[in-house]
């Protein structure tokens, strides 16, 4: 393991174990304060765990854009960008939103821990998520159906930041 932290600017288990407990106290956790805007317009969280903090950034809402950046020792060291869109207008911008979030909430470890898991079902509805690559270098699609129907998708990229 120490080759990998020679290589990485932290360690893959260290920032997989973070990246699921800020990913459950921000975004995905419906009642996580957001933070003072950090640029004109956006919306975001803030996660802070010994030398590790998460920022997560974004704009707009039925369709949106942002990304999120990972510090230790304040120094950035990994970060993602992802695009988000509702493919559907006769469907509720609150029936996808409160379904990601239930999604991102549930345990996992079929994927890396970037967005939720790869399926999670509940009344009629799908979530999955597919990643290609790890966490030093990845991309992946993630998209919610309702009855079969695709209605959301969102693509996501990014890696180590050396």
């Amino acid at each position: 393991m120490l080759k990998e932290f020679v290589n990485n600017p932290i360690y893959t288990k260290e920032l997989a174990d973070f990246l699921h407990e800020a990913n459950k106290n921000t975004y995905a956790n419906k009642d996580a304060p957001k933070v003072a805007p950090s640029r004109l317009k956006s919306k975001g969280y803030h996660f802070e765990k010994g030398d590790l903090i998460y920022y997560d950034t974004y704009f707009g809402g039925r369709d949106f854009i942002g990304g999120e950046i990972v510090y230790k020792n304040q120094k950035p060291v990994w970060g993602e960008n992802y695009f988000g869109f509702i493919l559907d207008k006769n469907v509720s911008e609150k029936d996808v939103y409160d379904f990601l979030r239930m999604a991102l909430m549930q345990e996992y470890d079929d994927t890396i821990p970037v967005r939720g898991p790869s399926n999670f079902s509940a009344d009629n509805k799908t979530y999955t998520f597919i990643a290609n690559g790890d966490l030093e270098n990845f991309s992946g699609k993630e998209e919610i159906s309702f009855h079969g129907k695709v209605v959301y998708r969102c693509f996501v990229h990014g890696g180590f930041i050396r």
